[in-house]
C-alpha cells in the first residue's frame, strides 16, 4: 500500500469507526466496516462494463464502497467519481474514488455523508438511535 493509500484509508477508517458499534475486519484482503452488517468497504473492483469503457483496473484502489439510498443512486452515478463496483454493484452498492483519478479529489464532507447514509441503511434501530442522540 502506498503512503497516499494509507493516508486515505486512515481518514476513511476514522470516519467509519466514529459510528456507534462500528468495527473493522478484513474480508477478501480489504478492510471492511460493519456493525451486524457491512456498511463500507475500502477499495473496490472495477466492473467489466467500466473496463470496456476504458476505466483502468485499479481505478477503485483508493475508494470507499458504500450502500447509497436508492433515491440518490442515479444522481451519484451521473458524477464521474462514482462507479458501480463489480460483485457488490448488483446489490445497489457504489464506489466513490478518493484518489482524484476519476474526476477530482474526494470531498471529505461528502464521504462522511455517504458513509452515514450507508450506515443508516444497514445498522439496527438501536445503533441509529444512538447516532441520532449525539
Amino acid at each position: 500500500m502506498t503512503a497516499d493509500s494509507a493516508h486515505l484509508l486512515a481518514r476513511v477508517r476514522d470516519i467509519c469507526l466514529s459510528f456507534p458499534g462500528a468495527q473493522e475486519k478484513t474480508s477478501h484482503g480489504s478492510p471492511v466496516f460493519y456493525t451486524t452488517k457491512t456498511f463500507g468497504w475500502w477499495a473496490g473492483h472495477v466492473h467489466r462494463d467500466d473496463r470496456a469503457r476504458g476505466v483502468p483496473d485499479d481505478a477503485l484502489a483508493q475508494a470507499i464502497t458504500f450502500l447509497p439510498s436508492p433515491d440518490e443512486r442515479d444522481a451519484l452515478l451521473a458524477d464521474g467519481r462514482f462507479l458501480v463496483p463489480a460483485y457488490l454493484g448488483t446489490r445497489g452498492w457504489l464506489a466513490y474514488d478518493l484518489s482524484g483519478r476519476l474526476g477530482g479529489p474526494g470531498d471529505w464532507s461528502e464521504v462522511h455523508e455517504l458513509i452515514d447514509s450507508s450506515y443508516r441503511a444497514t445498522a439496527g434501530k438501536r445503533l441509529i438511535a444512538q447516532l441520532d442522540a449525539r
